[in-house]
């Protein structure tokens, strides 16, 4: 069974910096991107970044681009955010997810797939 949980959420001022952490069990060959979306109240939940774990390749949501970085430990266990220069646009809870890829290109964006499994979530305020 694939479990993800998310930590490393809180407060932080604007222009500041937080790491948010997903550590992942049960993934198999079925299971070779992981992904961070985010959700704000009111809005849909919208990707933010993706690895996969097969060749380390990352992508990233253009509303994040130079700002925020996807990475793994080396047993692929545990899946890092770091976001930095945070906007208050940025506050929104943030998932964990994985899937089998990360997606592709469209009219220059990547568009994420819609993961089958999903952590919790972990709440991010930046406050302005």
């Amino acid at each position: 069974e694939v479990q993800l949980v998310e930590s490393g959420g809180g407060l932080v001022q604007a222009g500041g910096s937080l790491t948010l952490a997903c550590t992942a069990s049960g993934l198999t060959s079925d299971e070779q991107a992981i992904f961070w979306f985010r959700q704000s109240p009111g809005s849909e939940r919208d990707g933010v970044s993706c690895i996969s774990t097969f060749d380390g390749t990352a992508h990233y949501a253009d509303s994040v681009k130079g700002r925020f970085t996807i990475s793994s430990d080396n047993a692929k266990t545990t899946f890092y955010l770091q976001m930095n220069s945070l906007k208050p646009e940025d506050t929104a809870v943030y998932y964990c997810a994985a899937d089998l890829f990360c997606g592709s290109y469209y009219s220059g964006s990547y568009i994420f797939v819609d993961p089958d499994y999903w952590g919790q979530g972990t709440q991010v305020t930046v406050s302005g």
